[in-house]
């Protein structure tokens, strides 16, 4: 191919970029695993049910519409209203912590590039600093 029959660049959606639905899942997978095994999470773990499958679920589909890829959550669910849905959990400073912990842990686990990571991370801690609603500690 020559330059000039060269496509523009594209640049992709993060839900592209993570894989789709395969990567999309494994992250979720890996994040709950460790809310679920790490002692440092329990927490957050506690303010979950004792089965994580419905929240592994609701994770999922949220992102997948965050990340730019199909709105399951909207479609099933309406809007997100996170904060609203978060009222009734405890959410401090050690809780915000240990989601975020999970997180980076889980986003570490995946084949994404450092950059990717690090623009994931900014956008997740920025999300769970706006669900804190108790003073912080």
């Amino acid at each position: 191919m020559s330059k000039q029959e060269e496509k523009p660049y594209e640049p992709q959606l993060p839900f592209e970029r993570i894989g789709g639905d395969e990567g999309l899942q494994l992250l979720v997978k890996l994040f709950y695993d460790n809310m679920d095994t790490l002692s440092d999470a329990k927490l957050i773990r506690n303010l979950h049910a004792k089965d994580l499958r419905s929240s592994r679920e609701k994770l999922f589909m949220f992102l997948s519409g965050w990340m730019g890829g199909p709105d399951r959550y909207i479609a099933a669910f309406g809007h997100p209203r996170l904060r609203a849905r978060h009222l009734p959990f405890p959410i401090g400073t050690e809780e915000r912590d240990q989601w975020l912990m999970c997180m980076r842990k889980a986003l570490d686990e995946i084949d994404i590039d450092t950059m990717f990571r690090e623009q994931l991370m900014s956008s997740f801690t920025q999300t769970a600093n706006h669900m804190m609603n108790r003073d912080i500690d």
